[in-house]
Parts: C-alpha cells; sequence; structure tokens
C-alpha cells in the first residue's frame, strides 16, 4: 500500500471479477472468473454484499457478507463469509478496513452481531479477528457435509 492513494471502498464490479478469482484461488479456494460473476450475482442483494478495498485501481482485497435474520430476536447477524486481502499487502491494515466497513453494513442493516470464521490453519486471520474485537469462545461451530 503507498502513501500516496487512498484505499478505496466500494462495490465489487464486473471489472473486478479476474482479481477477485486470483486472490481467492490463491488463497487456497479455486475460482474462475465465471465463478466469481455468478457469485456476485448471488451477493448483490438487500442482504449480501461484496466490496473490494481499491488502491489505483488495483484490488487489493474484497469482503462478502450477508446479513442474516435472527430467530430468536428481531435483529440480524452480520456474516463475514469471505476476508481476504493480497499477501503482499497484509499487515498494513487492509482487512482491518474490510471488516470496518463489513461491521458498518452490517449496523445499516440492523444486526446485533458480526460473525467470521477463521480455520484453525489460518493463525494469522484468527489473531487479526481477535485483535479487532472478535471472540472466539463464544460459539461451538459444527459442519456437516451435505
Amino acid at each position: 500500500m503507498t502513501d500516496r492513494q487512498p484505499v478505496t471502498l466500494r462495490p465489487a464490479a464486473k471489472e473486478d471479477v479476474e482479481r477477485i478469482a486470483a486472490l481467492f484461488t490463491d488463497e487456497g479456494y479455486p475460482s474462475g472468473p465465471t465463478d466469481i460473476v455468478e457469485r456476485l450475482a448471488r451477493f448483490d442483494s438487500d442482504f449480501s454484499r461484496v466490496i473490494v478495498a481499491d488502491i489505483g485501481g488495483v484490488v487489493l482485497g474484497f469482503v462478502a457478507v450477508h446479513a442474516l435474520p435472527r430467530f430468536e430476536h428481531s435483529d440480524r447477524i452480520i456474516r463475514i463469509m469471505a476476508l481476504v486481502v493480497d499477501p503482499g499487502e497484509r499487515g498494513r491494515g487492509i482487512g482491518g478496513l474490510l471488516i470496518e466497513e463489513a461491521e458498518r453494513l452490517g449496523r445499516e442493516l440492523g444486526a446485533a452481531f458480526a460473525e467470521i470464521t477463521a480455520g484453525h490453519h489460518r493463525p494469522d486471520a484468527r489473531r487479526l479477528y481477535e485483535e479487532l474485537g472478535y471472540d472466539a469462545s463464544v460459539a461451538a461451530y459444527l459442519r456437516k457435509r451435505l
């Protein structure tokens, strides 16, 4: 990240699909531009968004969020479904800006909480989330393949 150009946070656009696909593939989730076009369409709703961090026209990261209604209360939970920052740009605050934007969207959509998943194989991500106030002790995450 250069000191001369600020980070711009904006909705992902079709022009970003190749870069998002490359970032996601590098993160271990093989994706092509066609996959990303379809995913951007699924996340283009009142309760789902994909936001990119752009510096000088170069996408350096993205966050995908979805606001889920809670049944036990009349509010929502914002779920950060994906967060990726270019490995060469990590540690420079871009991930924090993207999470801050996801949280802002959550508040705008009436969310009471934000949730994010950090795999055991990603200790740096987990450390970032905890530094930003996410509490790993509040719930157990269980999964079953369907």
